[in-house]
This record gives C-alpha cells, sequence and structure tokens, in this order.
C-alpha cells in the first residue's frame, strides 16, 4: 500500500491560482497522482468551507477515481484557516470520522485531524498548531499534544494506526539544519520535543527516523520566505508517518518527493505492506 501525505499551503492557490507557485504545486499533484497511491492525505486546505465544483473538477482531472473527502475549519475559529482532506480510492469505502479531542480556544474547530477506518486499522491524518511568534500558543499547543496523544491511544486501542501529517515538531537535533539556533523557536522548543517523545512511547514509531536512523540533511520543510533555504538545504523535518509499534516491520519505504525549486513542506510517500 501505497500513501502520500503533504501539506499543501491552500487547496484553492494550488487549484486554480495562475502564479508560478500554483503551476509548481499542480505539477507535483500530477506527479503523485503516477506513483498511484492508494490514499493522499492533504494538510493545511484553507477551504472556506467545502470545495467548490471547479475544485472538484480540476481534483477529478488529476486524481480519477478518487474520492475526496474533507474538513475545514468553521466557526468561532477562522474561516480559510488550516483544514485537511483526503482523497482516497473509489473502490474503498472507509469510515470517515472528524474527531473532537478536546483541545484548546478554537483547535478543534479548525479542521485539523481526519479519520479513515478500514477493516484493520485506521488512517489519519493530522495538521498541528505551530506555536506561534514568541510561543504565544506554546501552552495551548501542549494542551493539543496531550489530547492527541490520548486521541491516537483509543484508536490504537481498538487497531493498528497508521498517522500522517504536519506535526510542527522536529524531534531531534538531526531533524534540522541549524539545531543549535533554534532552541527557543516554535518547533524545537524542549517543551514540543517532549511531547513528541511521549508520543512515540504511547506506542508509536517514526517510520522515517526507523528506516534512517542516523540519516542526516534530510528534510521535510524549507521556508518559503528564505530564498536560498533550500538551495543551501536548511530545512527542518516536521512532516511524518507515524504507525503503531507493530506496523513497524512491514514499513518498506518512508520518504521525501522532490518538489525541485518549490519550497515550503515536501510530500512524503509510505510504502507499507498491508492491503486495504
Amino acid at each position: 500500500m501505497k500513501l502520500i501525505s503533504w501539506n499543501i499551503d491552500s487547496l484553492n492557490a494550488a487549484l486554480t491560482g495562475t502564479s508560478t507557485r500554483a503551476e509548481e504545486t499542480r505539477a507535483l499533484f500530477h506527479q503523485i497522482a503516477d506513483l498511484d497511491p492508494d490514499i493522499i492525505a492533504f494538510q493545511e486546505t484553507k477551504l472556506r468551507k467545502d470545495p467548490t465544483k471547479k475544485h472538484r473538477d480540476v481534483l477529478a482531472e488529476i486524481f480519477p477515481g478518487y474520492t475526496a473527502v474533507w474538513r475545514s475549519s468553521v466557526e468561532p475559529a477562522r474561516k480559510s484557516y488550516a483544514g485537511t482532506m483526503y482523497l482516497y480510492r473509489d473502490s474503498y469505502s472507509p469510515v470517515v470520522t472528524r474527531p473532537v479531542i478536546g483541545a484548546p480556544s478554537t483547535m478543534d474547530q479548525e479542521g485539523r485531524i481526519l479519520t479513515l477506518e478500514f477493516p484493520h486499522f485506521f488512517v489519519t491524518e493530522v495538521y498541528t498548531p505551530n506555536s506561534g511568534n514568541g510561543l504565544k500558543r506554546l501552552a495551548d499547543r501542549q494542551i493539543w499534544d496531550d489530547r492527541y496523544r490520548e486521541y491516537l491511544q483509543r484508536l490504537a486501542a481498538d487497531k493498528p494506526v497508521i498517522a500522517s501529517g504536519d506535526f510542527n515538531v522536529a524531534h531531534q537535533e538531526i531533524d534540522l539544519a541549524h539545531p543549535d539556533n533554534n532552541h527557543h523557536s516554535a518547533g524545537f522548543t524542549d517543551e514540543e520535543r517532549e511531547h513528541f517523545t511521549q508520543l512515540l512511547d504511547a506506542g508509536f514509531t517514526d517510520t522515517f527516523r526507523h528506516l534512517n536512523p542516523q540519516a542526516t540533511g534530510i528534510y521535510s520543510w524549507f521556508a518559503q520566505r528564505v530564498r536560498t533555504s533550500k538551495k543551501n538545504n536548511s530545512g527542518w523535518r516536521i512532516d511524518y508517518w507515524l504507525v503503531s509499534n507493530q506496523l513497524a516491520d512491514k514499513v518498506q519505504e518512508s520518504k521525501m518527493l522532490d518538489t525541485g525549486e518549490r519550497r515550503d513542506h515536501l510530500p512524503i510517500e509510505l510504502d507499507i505492506d498491508l492491503i486495504i
């Protein structure tokens, strides 16, 4: 089974925009379609509510034979903010849930978690809240991390879990290019890293690190506003495929996909020996 996960930073811009960046994103959509994945997870869709007819038409053209399900930010949260989406093969019929985990502030209304239940496992994606400039959302983020870990544990008590998404944390120093300069930056605080450790300790495996325990210089995010970030390989690994520990030995590949000159998040691929 092949799965792709990607923070795309606005589905509307990607599907209907005319900028160079939009064209780059659509080209990557076609590359992903050529990989013939079973499931595709998107984060940070930024849809105002539901995909428009134009959105659906373009998705159907690029990804024929897939069903789309989504979750958008709703009031009292900001509209056109966060959001998640799955595309899965039309031949599949998962149970789709949009869980509320008891997160603080408006986080439960921001469309951050979407889950597919199959007969023998769950596939779930997350767009984890960023702690923000000046770490102003760090306290809420820590509560989120606790509630999210508890949610995955509840799923795992029923059947194994495959979880992906933008977790907004670089777990170890080898997961970013400049750890010494970022210990007080959102995504690399001691608190965020410790909560990610707690998540793994709760029974989950970081599949990339499982297959590449000492690999350095491999990242999933490059700052869009820093023109040289990708050229200089000055990135962070903050996007993950996690699996329940009992599935770790079934993982065949976990990697980042090349996005050429396009900065921001890279799609991440998981190949695992499972049948839906």
